[in-house]
């Protein structure tokens, strides 16, 4: 081999060592950041206020009487980061400063349990003379409730909130890693809803 050849080589020999510590590198980020999908998690409650009315005329045209229903509910619901998904494409290092590009936040579970509902026995008055307010059409007004929050997600701050909270885990990670840089981003602030993960609870 000759002697011009060997400071090519070299160099040659030293970029693929670099690359390789470099992949290492962002392999072990996208292990660690995996490993904790089930801490970058956020919970909520929505307090939800659940009315009605029935109105009972007479020949179509005169009202008799009106039958109000007035309740308070609460919606849980889980958000996160689908952290899975993370590649090492996705991971920028450059020494001790770390570029990373996250998945949108998802809905992982949404429930809206019958026992945080109470009826305002004070402003409800279902029973009126003539005029019922069926436990159906109690269920109905339940509903409507429950898909009105669904339907305004993604304006009520879960998307803000939960990208806040996954950065702050995420630095804390990263941080134990050694990076003093750390720039963490998403693909964008879309609100994934899967409806798979949205129990039905009527």
């Amino acid at each position: 081999m000759s002697a011009f050849l060997k400071p090519y080589l070299i160099i040659l020999i030293s970029s693929l060592l670099f690359i390789s510590c470099k992949e290492d590198k962002r392999g072990l980020v996208v292990g660690k950041i995996q490993k904790a999908s089930e801490l970058a998690t956020t919970e909520f409650t929505v307090n939800k206020l659940v009315h009605g009315t029935k109105t009972k005329k007479i020949a179509w045209v005169f009202k008799l009487n009106e039958a109000r229903f007035l309740a308070y509910s609460q919606a849980k619901i889980k958000t996160g980061i689908e952290l899975g998904r993370l590649r090492k494409e996705d991971i920028e290092i450059d020494g001790d400063i770390i570029s990373i590009m996250l998945p949108p936040v998802k809905v992982v579970n949404f429930s809206y349990p019958p026992e945080s509902f109470y009826l305002d026995s004070l402003i409800s008055d279902p029973n009126q003379f003539l005029n019922k307010i069926s436990i159906e059409e109690q269920e109905h007004f339940f509903r409507e409730a429950e898909l009105d929050i669904r339907n305004n997600l993604k304006y009520i701050g879960i998307v803000e909130t939960t990208q806040k909270n996954t950065r702050i885990l995420l630095t804390r990670l990263l941080s134990s890693l050694g990076y003093n840089e750390i720039h963490i981003n998403f693909k964008n602030d879309s609100l994934i809803v899967d409806e798979v993960n949205l129990e039905t609870t009527l």
